[in-house]
């Protein structure tokens, strides 16, 4: 059965392997919260990441300084990884859209779909990934990063 996004493992594993800055949007400072732990995973990985949780901007998540919104990161992204519920996708998409250099992967989390946005997404020659970890697909993959 193919994926929910349409993209295969090769894709999957290009964009693991090409992407280098990663914004977690949703980035919770909780030990016990999946984006905790996934972001970790990605920094052990070598990605240089970016925390987004306005509740939290100015504060450390794992080591790293959180900002408020996706606009106040203060270097282009390559990669935007949703934690946010699918009805709330949306607004993190439109945000990513709206940087002066968007990224050139919008990638939500297990569970979240939304269709609308990643069309949107698409439509400005975006790839989409949606219902998938990078943590777990980094696993899967035998993806090794320095």
């Amino acid at each position: 059965m193919p994926a929910v996004d349409g993209l295969d493992d090769a894709t999957i594993r290009a964009i693991l392997i090409s992407v280098r800055r990663i914004a977690v949007v949703g980035a919770s400072p909780k030990p016990t919260r999946p984006s905790n732990e996934v972001l970790g995973v990605l920094i052990d990985r070598g990605y240089e990441t970016f925390p987004v949780n306005p509740g939290h901007a100015g504060a450390l998540i794992r080591g790293r300084p959180a900002f408020a919104r996706l606009a106040d990161v203060p270097v282009p992204l390559d990669m935007i990884d949703v934690f946010r519920n699918s009805a709330a996708a949306g607004e993190a998409v439109d945000a990513a859209l709206a940087l002066p250099s968007p990224p050139r992967v919008i990638w939500m989390q297990l569970g979240v779909i939304n269709e609308p946005a990643a069309g949107r997404a698409r439509a400005r020659g975006l790839t989409v990934v949606m219902n998938r970890c990078p943590a777990i697909e980094l696993r899967r993959l035998r993806i090794d990063r320095p």
